[in-house]
């Protein structure tokens, strides 16, 4: 399927599918748990886009999860674009478990072959279905930062998930290779890719974009993957976005 200026009369349809990033929840220090931000990046990206977003993220969303709601809803919803939004979740652990028994073997939530298996799998459901599917790659995390989050600032849990780790940085590296396979899996089968990942790594100290818990984007981060995404669209489908700007959402 391909988009024509024609598409934009009849409001060009964007799913998102996705985690907690693409729900908008961020972790509001002062109220001391997770909130949805209102301007969360779909939010300011609507305010611009010339079409409907309808916004399936979920939080703790993972890709296996994801599709399994994404189908149903393409085929009673049948969107124009897919943009996918997943890896945050499938890399991750069960902490609680490492931190009890940190000599045991743990996997993640979803194994990172069949990861890019389910995403090569989706990838092909959505072009079989005439739907141009995009994807995302990760926004960076900051791992002092999230194992202080999972080990819930407890000395002896942080040991134990350090022993299990054996480095700090492998928090880094292990996300990064999820976002990696996005970004490999998206040249293969040569899908539009948006590197959300490059985005936030032209800040040198992109950490100030993300959370107290370190993974999750704060309010600016939000605006930084919607410029990001907008960007995107006007480099391709300019006529899908209002005023053909991408606005610094100040």
């Amino acid at each position: 399927m391909k988009l024509s200026e024609n598409d934009s009369k009849h409001n060009c349809k964007l799913t998102v599918s996705g985690d907690s990033i693409s729900k908008g929840v961020i972790f509001d220090e002062g109220k001391s748990k997770y909130v949805i931000l209102e301007g969360n990046y779909i939010n300011l990206l609507q305010s611009k886009y010339n079409g409907i977003i309808r916004n399936t993220a979920r939080f703790g969303n993972t890709l296996i999860k994801g599709v399994t709601k994404l189908k149903y809803d393409v085929l009673n919803n049948k969107p124009d674009v897919v943009l996918l939004e997943y890896g945050g979740n499938d890399c991750d652990f069960n902490w609680d478990e490492v931190c009890n028994n940190p000599n045991a073997i743990h996997k993640p939530k979803t194994d990172f072959d069949i990861f890019g298996s389910k995403l090569k799998e989706t990838l092909n459901f959505l072009k079989n279905n005439n739907i141009i599917a995009v994807v995302m790659t990760l926004p960076p995390l900051n791992a002092d930062r999230y194992l202080k989050w999972i080990s819930k600032n407890d000395t002896l849990a942080e040991t134990n998930i350090l022993k299990w780790l054996g480095n700090v940085s492998r928090i880094y590296q292990w996300q990064e290779k999820y976002s990696s396979a996005v970004l490999k899996i998206a040249k293969d089968t040569n899908t539009k890719c948006i590197d959300i990942r490059g985005a936030f790594l032209q800040y040198p100290d992109f950490s100030k974009f993300l959370c107290l818990d370190g993974i999750h984007p704060n309010e600016f981060g939000h605006k930084i993957i919607a410029i990001k995404i907008i960007d995107f669209i006007l480099s391709d489908k300019a006529y899908l976005i209002k005023d053909n700007t991408n606005s610094s959402f100040n």
